[in-house]
């Protein structure tokens, strides 16, 4: 008797478990069965979220019970309201039917609406729309970061050099050219996910406002191959561990490349950088990640972000009114094409606007095709040259219930570009008479790119006390080896990409 109420208790004690476990859910369209990027998801109604790149979406173990009610919609298509019992009915697949869309005869002045009077009058509504709200609010944000770093060539040549031993140079060739050959065969590439609550207010202090943010990580990991690096930074560091098991420590040097010299000191030695650093103010992990999502916080800021020239200088662009679409409000919203008009002008791609405040609701854009935001050849002159060719992204908008203005809710980006580097380089000691000098050449090509998701997962109000009084906390990010589900299940993030899920180290 004993032994059957134990095991009933055991079974009852594993059904909420079995219950609870994270869900993962496809959209696809109903037609041709193809996923559905960056579809917006409401769970209910508290919280937002969107399907990858590939069309999935991961519903966490707190919103994974049957009576969950998730709305689907993306602009284009029907919206989909269900509940999670209904979603696992369907094989944990969403179809999307596609909206009514043909142009309206909305009239301006009694003339059918023009895709230039459009634009003109998103323009206008601007600051309207999209102005900072003066109101504290506390955001749950998810931000992830992938950085890829690919060389094709890297070539460190040791010239000549006085006071050192032979066999010490042929050792840090040999190292250097070993370190280069895995770079190049197994190009690096790291993800960054961070989860954290973004309070903010601003405030008007001696007839000028004030923006104050804090930051409360909840979760942080970092996926990469222990050793290797994605940043510049971070080879310069690993360049610099390669030359300190060979250089002498005990001595000072001046970097040269060409006919530039550095006035900065430098040294190889331990003693030297701690008290250097000791002058210097460290970048903690919280002030790093504060910045990264500061910054594409800014990228997404249609007021401030030069780039997005499309939506602020429509007169540089030639526009299309290619119809009208439903919303996930059921309002009206128009769809428009966009290519330069002019020199200046860059980029292609569509805009959905709101037909009741004309606000841009979501913005896809891209490089066209042989363009570059910025670039410099100067390859024969100084063996440098660089150009930004990849800047892409969407980037979608919803309205705050509480002031009626415009915020980011989701974007996706990707910036990146190739660069060359061929100088000779040396290292000169500080010494009075005979000098140790360490003569070589360099030579790198690469391209490098950067992509940037980010989520608001909700915003809720709060008062400007809560946000003065916060205290800031420092984190520690959970380094990892390979992708693991378990370590996000309980949280809500953004579904990876395949080529996160089998990425592997190489040791």
């Amino acid at each position: 008797m004993k032994k059957c109420l134990l095991t009933s208790l055991l079974l009852i004690l594993m059904v909420p478990i079995g219950l609870a476990q994270s869900l993962r859910v496809k959209i696809i369209t109903s037609a041709t069965g193809e996923p559905v990027p960056y579809a917006n998801i409401s769970v209910n109604a508290t919280e937002n979220f969107v399907s990858n790149g590939e069309g999935y979406f991961s519903l966490s173990e707190n919103n994974s019970q049957d009576a969950t009610v998730i709305l689907v919609s993306y602009l284009g298509f029907v919206n989909q309201q269900l509940t999670v019992g209904q979603l696992k009915n369907q094989d944990l697949t969403i179809k999307m039917l596609p909206a009514m869309y043909e142009l309206e005869d909305v009239a301006i002045s009694n003339e059918k609406i023009t895709a230039d009077q459009i634009m003109a009058t998103v323009k206008a509504n601007l600051k309207t729309n999209y102005q900072t709200s003066e109101k504290a609010s506390k955001d749950k944000i998810f931000h992830r970061t992938t950085q890829y770093f690919d060389p094709s060539k890297i070539e460190v040549e040791i010239n000549k050099s006085t006071g050192f031993l032979k066999v010490a140079l042929d050792k840090v060739n040999n190292d250097i050219q070993s370190y280069a050959r895995k770079l190049i065969a197994h190009p690096p590439v790291s993800f960054t996910d961070v989860l954290c609550n973004y309070y903010s207010v601003k405030t008007k202090k001696s007839d000028k406002f004030v923006f104050t943010s804090k930051l409360d990580v909840l979760k942080a990991t970092i996926l990469k191959n222990e050793g290797q690096s994605t940043s510049l930074e971070d080879l310069e560091k690993k360049g610099k561990e390669l030359m300190l098991k060979h250089l002498d420590t005990t001595k000072f040097y001046r970097f040269k490349s060409g006919l530039i010299g550095s006035r900065d000191t430098i040294s190889f030695s331990e003693e030297f950088n701690r008290k250097l650093n000791k002058d210097t103010v460290k970048t903690k992990q919280l002030a790093q990640a504060k910045s990264d999502l500061n910054r594409i916080m800014r990228k997404g800021s249609i007021l401030t972000n030069k780039k997005l020239d499309f939506i602020q200088n429509p007169e540089w662009y030639t526009y299309t009114l290619e119809g009208t679409t439903f919303t996930n409000k059921n309002e009206y919203a128009y769809v428009l094409t966009f290519k330069p008009r002019k020199s200046k002008a860059k980029f292609v791609g569509k805009l959905y606007v709101s037909d009741g405040d004309y606000a841009v609701l979501r913005a896809e854009y891209a490089l066209e095709d042989g363009e570059q935001l910025e670039g410099l050849n100067l390859k024969l002159l100084f063996g440098i040259k660089f150009s930004v060719n990849i800047s892409k992204g969407t980037m979608m908008y919803t309205k705050s219930s509480s002031d009626d203005k415009y915020y980011l809710q989701y974007a996706s980006t990707e910036e990146g570009g190739y660069f060359y580097v061929n100088r000779p380089l040396k290292l000169i000691e500080l010494a009075k008479g005979e000098k140790d000098v360490l003569d070589l050449d360099f030579k790198m090509e690469t391209t490098t790119r950067t992509k940037n998701e980010y989520l608001n997962i909700s915003r809720t109000p709060i008062d400007a006390a809560t946000v003065t009084g916060f205290k800031e906390k420092d984190f520690k990010y959970q380094t990892i080896s390979k992708y693991d589900p378990k370590i996000w299940q309980a949280y809500n993030a953004i579904e990876p990409l395949q080529e996160m899920k089998q990425f592997k180290t190489i040791n």
